[in-house]
């Protein structure tokens, strides 16, 4: 499957103004050609240069003759002495007898001269009071009788096909077609243009937020109206099914939290203290994926809150209950980073730091955290002592329920969502998660949200 080239709104803008000098260079031509027509009878040889002719020839002989022959032929007027007797009509033309008073016209100035005057009906380009008819390209045959016995004959040619406004036949038609394109082009520009407003609009949709308004596409084509009218019935839908899920989300994790909780209650009754460690481990494990869920719908729904928020202050805190809890995590920060401000959601920020430093103690046994500005994004980079990512499994450990065959399974208590989880918070707030080497040869997972900057 190939992809055609993209025929953007530059690439249009161009043609539109190629064809439109096109077309204005070739109306000019029109108009200078129609201005500087002649009639038609005055594109025909003129009866006193016939006449000059044949007194010119009559006075020469021989080598003067033919001398002025050679001078007199052109491409378009061909001069011949033949002797009497022969036509000297070029071959293969259908030569018709002219019209009485064409005849005379040319009759008159030969002073007595015997003249036979033929034409060739092909393609008119005019009426002229000579012909009564039409002629033909300008296309004459004249046989004049000279006073030495010689026949003079004289073809005669118009060098350019014109119609009867005496402009060139394929000037006329360029001249058409041109403006025929530049209408085409303007019709489809002006019927493309609500698609491209669709494109932009459809872009900025947020499901979260208002109905985009889309273009007005009343005056377009039927299929361009179906198409907009169907994006906006989709982008309700949508909007309502994203809030109709965010809703049953919130109801079953508020209902399941409080089961949760009436059975950590119950818990403690547990006789057995190895046996009611791990039960409480389990429904803290359940609490926690129930409260990601809720926060990556929240995510997907666009309704994430918008504060300011000192994300280094936010690592801290993490990796100090960390230490509290008896795991190994550490951190640097930078001393530019340390009042480093982003604009987003604090409980979404926390769940995405978290994750990634219980992943590190989880699969790598320790979490070495440091937070650094590099130009205008803010990094978070939490590198673990563990076996590490391949390279060709690292894309795969963002999606949902990925997990490593070796150390990464459900032995470890791992579901497979913590890093997916992570990965459609930091893209929720315009950032993105890395996966690299650990210096030690561990997990590197880096965190990059873009640094907020008040002006």
């Amino acid at each position: 499957m190939f992809d055609l080239p993209k025929v953007t709104l530059a690439r249009r803008f161009i043609a539109t103004v190629l064809v439109a000098v096109v077309a204005i260079w070739t109306v000019i031509t029109l108009i200078y050609y129609q201005s500087n027509a002649t009639n038609p009878e005055d594109r025909l040889p003129q009866p006193a240069r016939i006449a000059a002719i044949a007194e010119m020839l009559e006075e020469e002989s021989g080598e003067g003759r033919d001398r002025l022959v050679s001078v007199l032929t052109t491409p378009d007027f061909l001069v011949k002495v033949v002797p009497q007797g022969s036509s000297g009509a070029p071959e293969g033309i259908d030569w018709q007898p002219v019209e009485a008073k064409a005849l005379a016209h040319y009759a008159g100035a030969l002073d007595g001269r015997s003249l036979s005057l033929l034409w060739e009906p092909v393609t008119t380009i005019g009426a002229s009071p000579l012909f009564e008819r039409t002629l033909a390209r300008g296309h004459l045959f004249f046989r004049i009788g000279l006073s030495s016995g010689d026949t003079l004959s004289i073809e005669t040619r118009e060098p350019i096909l014109v119609n009867r406004y005496g402009v060139p036949t394929g000037l006329a038609a360029g001249t058409f077609g041109s403006l025929i394109a530049l209408v085409a082009l303007i019709v489809m520009y002006r019927q493309t243009r609500p698609l491209r407003r669709l494109a932009a609009a459809v872009d900025s949709v947020d499901f979260g937020g208002e109905p985009v308004v889309l273009p007005d596409a009343r005056r377009s084509a039927p299929e361009i109206r179906a198409v907009i009218l169907a994006f906006d019935r989709l982008q309700s839908r949508l909007s309502a099914m994203l809030t109709a899920r965010l809703a049953l989300i919130g109801g079953i994790s508020h209902d399941v939290r409080t089961f949760a909780t009436r059975l950590r209650l119950r818990v403690d009754a547990i006789p057995s203290e190895v046996e009611r460690e791990r039960a409480i481990a389990d429904i803290s494990d359940m609490i926690r994926l129930l409260d990601d869920a809720l926060v990556a719908s929240r995510a997907g729904a666009g309704v994430l809150g918008q504060e300011m928020v000192e994300f280094a202050e936010i690592v801290e805190k993490e990796v100090e209950a960390r230490r509290i809890e008896g795991g190994r995590a550490d951190l640097r920060v930078g001393a530019s980073a340390r009042d480093a401000l982003v604009l987003g959601d604090r409980l979404a920020l926390r769940r995405v730091v978290a994750n990634l430093i219980d992943n590190a103690l989880k699969y790598g046994h320790a979490a070495h955290a440091m937070v650094a500005i590099d130009d205008e994004w803010l990094a978070l980079s939490v590198a673990d002592e563990g076996k590490g990512i391949p390279p060709e499994q690292r894309a795969l450990m963002l999606e949902p329920f990925a997990r490593m065959e070796t150390s990464r399974n459900r032995r470890t208590g791992g579901a497979g969502l913590g890093l997916a989880i992570a990965r459609s918070l930091a893209e929720a707030h315009g950032g993105r998660i890395e996966i690299g080497t650990a210096p030690k040869g561990g997990a590197l997972l880096t965190l990059w949200l873009p640094l907020f900057r008040p002006e």
